[in-house]
């Protein structure tokens, strides 16, 4: 069969309808201002390979979750959307609640949380904030391409830096490299993890499955770059797609050791919503000869369907192939040494004398 096209620059094929259109909203009445985003950032909305950038005035920034896969209940996300545009993104089906597609509209229309330092300073300096581990990303890219002239991370790194509140980031970018000052105070009070993700080392792959991500060959530079700056870090082989990536798995573990990570995890990629839809057409354009194949054994780790969402097996899948992945990754992540994960402690938090002053 012929496949949908490919946009260039672009993860997703298409730019289906939500599932809540009658949430549908006026972009015009919140598009931010050029003094803001900068010219580079507007563009025509039709053209697939621009991207919008909007200005997001929610309240608050931490978001709490309650899923044991997760393993931190507390994240902070700066951005709504992710430019990396990979394709098999969890996230996407979120921009469906803002009345925007899971499709190319993830990928083009950014929201931008303006105030994030400010709103977690504040966060922060409640009373009723008990210190713990927050999660940057965790739900989409804190370092993506626009966070290198925004600086937003940067300044909610500095906060916690300031509080000395322990945080894991994960990301897909070189970017976090810029940070290192910032992490480096961290790490005294042995209140940072890095991860890096890492799905393939490909460059075809990665070109167009995270086709605005850092080529992998960067992920592990950054790595190294992290490692010998005292920072702990480690790598992420998530999503791991069965019939597509699975077979990387050694590799990209043993690149990881060799580039000074500490670390390892994994996650068995799963397809919210529409995503499963997007991703079959990926397949079609991308990689018709695996498509049946990946489809297989998908369905094989998600007890016969493309998505399993129930708690405790959506991250890493059920049955044999499952199975196998997961001894694999155990047999390579141990050989290697990848199990000296850095114990994050609260024990040096502070709340930083004439901080409640800052915040009139």
């Amino acid at each position: 069969m012929s496949g949908p096209a490919a946009v260039h620059g672009r993860g997703a094929t298409a730019n289906p309808s939500g599932r809540f259109e009658k949430l549908s909203l006026e972009l015009d009445d919140v598009r931010s201002s050029e003094a803001v985003l900068s010219a580079e950032a507007s563009a025509k909305a039709e053209d697939p390979g621009s991207t919008e950038f909007f200005r997001d005035t929610s309240k608050s920034i931490l978001t709490t979750n309650d899923s044991p896969d997760v393993g931190m209940e507390v994240s902070v996300n700066p951005y709504r959307g992710c430019e990396h545009g990979c394709i098999y993104c969890y996230a996407r089906p979120y921009h469906e609640y803002l009345g925007l597609s899971a499709g190319v509209d993830f990928e083009s229309r950014i929201f931008v949380k303006e105030s994030a330092p400010q709103l977690l300073r504040a966060e922060l300096m409640k009373k009723s904030w008990t210190p713990k581990v927050v999660a940057f990303s965790g739900v989409t890219d804190c370092y993506q391409p626009i966070e290198r002239k925004l600086k937003l991370t940067r300044g909610c790194l500095e906060v916690m830096a300031e509080f000395r509140n322990p945080v894991a980031i994960i990301t897909k970018s070189h970017l976090v490299t810029r940070d290192i000052d910032v992490l480096r105070v961290l790490a005294e009070h042995h209140a940072v993890q890095v991860m890096l993700s890492v799905t393939t080392l490909d460059d075809d792959l990665a070109n167009v499955m995270e086709p605005r991500a850092a080529r992998p060959q960067r992920r592990l530079d950054a790595v190294r770059e992290l490692s010998a700056a005292g920072i702990p870090v480690g790598v992420m082989v998530a999503p791991i797609i069965p019939g597509l990536t699975d077979h990387e798995v050694p590799a990209i573990l043993k690149a990881a050791a060799a580039a000074g990570a500490n670390t390892a995890g994994r996650t068995v990629v799963r397809l919210p919503y529409g995503v499963k839809n997007l991703f079959d057409q990926w397949l079609a354009a991308h990689r018709p000869d695996r498509r049946e194949k990946v489809l297989n054994h998908l369905r094989d780790v998600r007890g016969g369907k493309l998505n399993e969402s129930t708690f405790g097996t959506r991250m890493t899948g059920e049955g044999p192939i499952a199975e196998s992945i997961h001894q694999m990754f155990t047999v390579h992540k141990r050989r290697l040494g990848l199990n000296r994960a850095e114990e994050l402690s609260t024990a040096a938090f502070r709340r930083p004398p004439g901080a409640q002053m800052e915040l009139f």
